[in-house]
Order: C-alpha cells, then structure tokens, then sequence
C-alpha cells in the first residue's frame, strides 16, 4: 500500500460526530472525506470536500490553510491515517471523526446525495 498510510502515530487527536456537529455549526473547520469515489457519492457530510486518501500525496497542496480538517471516512480508520499524514505535513488542529460518516448517518444528521 502506500507508504504514508503505514506510519500511523500512536494517538492521533480525534472528535465524535456531536463535536463535528458543534464545531460545524461555528464554522470552525473543515471536513475532509477520503473515502473512494463509489462511498462519497453515496452519501456525505454536508459541505464535505473529497479527496479520496490515495490521492492525498498528489492533492495536499491545493488544501486550503486557513482552518483545520475535521478528516472522515466511512468508520474512522482511514481518517485517522490521513490525519496524521496531514499533521505530519504542518496541517494544525487536523483530527479525526471517530465512526465516520457512519456515525453521522445513524445520529440522525443529514447526509447529501
């Protein structure tokens, strides 16, 4: 697989879907969805930018600085790997959504398709 996804720090900063839910509602952050194209389209958090976790070496440079990344995935596996690719490359206050867009779905939150 790739090597960016292998090395994974031992904590990685996380939040639950009612935090994301808050921290939306502020305007505070960003969402970041790196799942595949065929899940993204399925369903997503409202706003939701894609960027599906293969291709984030390729696109970290178009990401925008100026609040951090509230990074999901479908459970929360993925998004923690990639939020730590993103710390590692300077992007602060990056966590991870534990439970993914599943969670968000079954809190009863809206989901775009």
């Amino acid at each position: 697989m790739f090597s960016f996804l292998r090395r994974l720090a031992p904590s990685i900063p996380s939040i639950d879907v009612a935090q994301l839910d808050a921290l939306l509602q502020q305007n505070a952050v960003r969402v970041l969805d790196v799942r595949e194209d065929d899940e993204f389209r399925q369903g997503h958090v409202p706003g939701a930018i894609h960027v599906p976790v293969k291709r984030l070496p390729d696109r970290i440079a178009k990401l925008r600085r100026d609040k951090p990344y509230a990074v999901i995935c479908a459970t929360g596996s993925r998004s923690a790997k990639a939020t730590n690719y993103l710390l590692e490359q300077g992007f602060q206050g990056t966590v991870s959504v534990s439970g993914g867009t599943t969670a968000w779905a079954r809190s009863g939150r809206a989901i775009v398709r």
